[in-house]
C-alpha cells in the first residue's frame, strides 16, 4: 500500500482545519441537504437547475470534509524546536530584499495544508520557500519563479 502523503503544519493551522472540519460537517451538511429537499419540490429533476447546483455543492461539501479529515490524520505538528535557529524553514516567517532594487517581501514558510500566498504564507513546495529552506540572515540566494530566476539577499528571520 502507498504511504499516504505528511502535511506538515503549525498547531494553529491545525486548529483552524479543525474548525473547518467542524462547519463543513455540522452547518454547511445541513444546509446543502435542505436547498436539495427544497429543489426536489420543484418537480422534474431532470430539469431543475437548483437540484443540479445543489447536488454539486453537496459534491464539494464532501470532497472538502474528506480533503480536510486526511490532512489532519496524516497532519505533521511542526515543533518550537523546528521553528527556532538561524536558518529558513518550516514555521518560520522571512523578509528578504530582491536583488538590486530593493523590494522587500516577507513570507511565512508553512505546509501545503497551511499555505495562503494573499496572507503571506506560502507552501514549504513551492519555488520561493524550497529556494530558501536552509539559508541564513544575510545571505544571497537565487530564487526560481515563474517569471524567471531572481537574486534576493535575506534580511530577518522569526
Amino acid at each position: 500500500m502507498a504511504m499516504e502523503k505528511v502535511f506538515p503544519m503549525t498547531q494553529a493551522g491545525k486548529e483552524k482545519l479543525e474548525q473547518e472540519l467542524e462547519y463543513l460537517k455540522s452547518v454547511k451538511r445541513k444546509e446543502v441537504v435542505e436547498r436539495i429537499k427544497i429543489a426536489r419540490s420543484f418537480g422534474d429533476l431532470s430539469e431543475n437547475s437548483e437540484y443540479d447546483s445543489a447536488k454539486e455543492e453537496q459534491a464539494f461539501v464532501e470532497g472538502r470534509i474528506t480533503t480536510i479529515e486526511n490532512m489532519i490524520r496524516n497532519a505533521k505538528i511542526i515543533s518550537e524546536d523546528e521553528m527556532s535557529g538561524d536558518t529558513v524553514g518550516l514555521g518560520r516567517s522571512v523578509t528578504f530584499i530582491e536583488l538590486p532594487d530593493g523590494e522587500e517581501e516577507t513570507y511565512t514558510i508553512v505546509g501545503s495544508a497551511e499555505a495562503d500566498p494573499f496572507d503571506g504564507k506560502i507552501s514549504n513546495d513551492s519555488p520561493i520557500a524550497k529556494s530558501l529552506i536552509g539559508h541564513k540572515v544575510g545571505e544571497e540566494v537565487k530564487v526560481q519563479t515563474p517569471g524567471g530566476e531572481m537574486d534576493v539577499r535575506i534580511i530577518t528571520i522569526k
